[in-house]
């Protein structure tokens, strides 16, 4: 392991922290974008589902070729891919108004970017950072993001009403550049069999089925993937219609909705950094299905709100993203410390298209039906059932006993 270890961790995860802002900054845009123009939760979700389901598709495959190629160059490949498609926005946004299916279609094919960039991001980060460092960086990434997602939603709440849209735009792609360079002074090593695995020639079929093996083969891990499936079915439509809870159940502006967006990004920033001191409970495990539980109670009550509750929803809006990084951060690095490392790519790329697949699913059905029966009262069921899980993710034997 490089003893700059750290240098050059502040380093990638510096250029990624810009971006993260930057990307904010545009996401937050194009959802008011969304919301201003058809104020329907079906047109939020198709929104979602188009950022989410490229990655769903191709995620295993793409972290097969993750694994083949080299991590960084495909880090700075991705980043330039998705600073294009958004260029290309841009340009559009000069000369016209931006219609919603040229939103949907921006989205989807920036997210294609997404599902390479992602798994050659968490398959470099066990390259660069000690295994006993894993959990505790997780939990300090994980704050940079909320840092990054809390700034962005703040700014866009400021810029969105004067600038144009073209350019925030712009703004996204200077951010993905700034991260290509700060990746690019970073040496990556490349991991031990990556060179042999080429050298056999191995179909890149075979090499998904040998990631997903390796993933399976750690009983513990395979299940937790299912688990974090069945809650992004649960959560990711309740991300998607924050926006509206704030603007239609409790009648507030872009101001109310930036107002929640933040304080779900401080409850984040602060569960990262008392992750990073903390490191969390000695069988992580138990962190998940705890984080799972606060998630779900929090959302549950926040839909058995009056409509004049808002900061009542503010305050959940903190405990929900207090929870995040003692679910995804304790995932992330058990993954990253129980598999080999050349699995990682095709490990995290199933991961995400796991994750990815079970989002759209659950975007479906809340399209379907969260017109239907109110908003509020889908975040009830949804965080019932989050807290069921939780209970669920306990009582499995292998889970319990994965630090074994």
């Amino acid at each position: 392991m490089n003893k700059n270890w750290k240098t050059q961790f502040i380093i990638i995860w510096l250029g990624q922290a810009i971006s993260i802002l930057t990307s904010s900054i545009l996401q937050m845009a194009l959802i008011w974008h969304l919301s201003l123009q058809t104020a329907s939760a079906a047109i939020l979700s198709l929104a979602s589902i188009a950022g989410f389901l490229p990655t769903a598709v191709l995620g295993l495959f793409a972290g097969a070729l993750v694994d083949r190629w080299n991590r960084k160059l495909t880090m700075i490949g991705a980043d330039l891919f998705i600073a294009l498609v958004s260029l290309t926005l841009a340009i559009y946004a000069i000369f016209a108004e931006l219609p919603v299916w040229l939103v949907l279609l921006v989205l989807f094919v920036r997210s294609i970017g997404t599902a390479f960039h992602s798994p050659s991001l968490s398959a470099v980060t066990p390259l660069l950072v000690p295994e006993d460092k894993l959990t505790k960086c997780a939990g300090y990434t994980q704050s940079l993001q909320s840092i990054g997602y809390m700034a962005g939603t703040a700014i866009a709440a400021l810029i969105y009403p004067v600038w144009s849209i073209g350019g925030l735009i712009l703004l996204d792609v200077l951010g993905a550049i700034l991260a290509c360079v700060t990746t690019a002074f970073i040496k990556i090593p490349a991991p031990p069999a990556q060179a042999a695995s080429e050298d056999h020639g191995l179909h890149l079929i075979t090499e998904m089925k040998e990631g997903y093996l390796a993933v399976q083969a750690h009983r513990g891990i395979f299940v937790l993937l299912w688990i974090g499936a069945a809650f992004m079915f649960l959560y990711s439509p309740i991300n998607a219609l924050f926006p509206l809870m704030s603007l239609n159940y409790f009648g507030g502006t872009t101001t109310a909705a930036s107002i929640s967006e933040i304080a779900f990004s401080i409850g984040m920033l602060l569960g990262g950094i008392v992750l990073g001191l903390w490191g969390g409970l000695k069988n992580r495990a138990y962190t998940i299905a705890g984080a799972i539980a606060i998630m779900g109670t929090a959302i549950c009550f926040s839909g058995l709100l009056p409509d004049n509750g808002f900061w009542i929803f503010a305050l959940f809006c903190v405990m929900m993203g207090l929870s995040v990084p003692f679910y995804s951060a304790p995932q992330v690095a058990l993954m990253q410390e129980k598999l080999e490392p050349q699995y990682l790519g095709r490990a995290f790329g199933l991961y995400g298209s796991i994750m990815s697949l079970a989002m759209p699913l659950g975007l479906i059905l809340s399209g379907l039906f969260a017109d239907r029966i109110g908003i509020n009262y889908w975040f009830v069921l949804c965080g019932a059932a989050s807290v069921l899980l939780s209970l669920l993710t306990i009582s499995i034997k292998s889970v319990r006993e994965i630090e074994g």
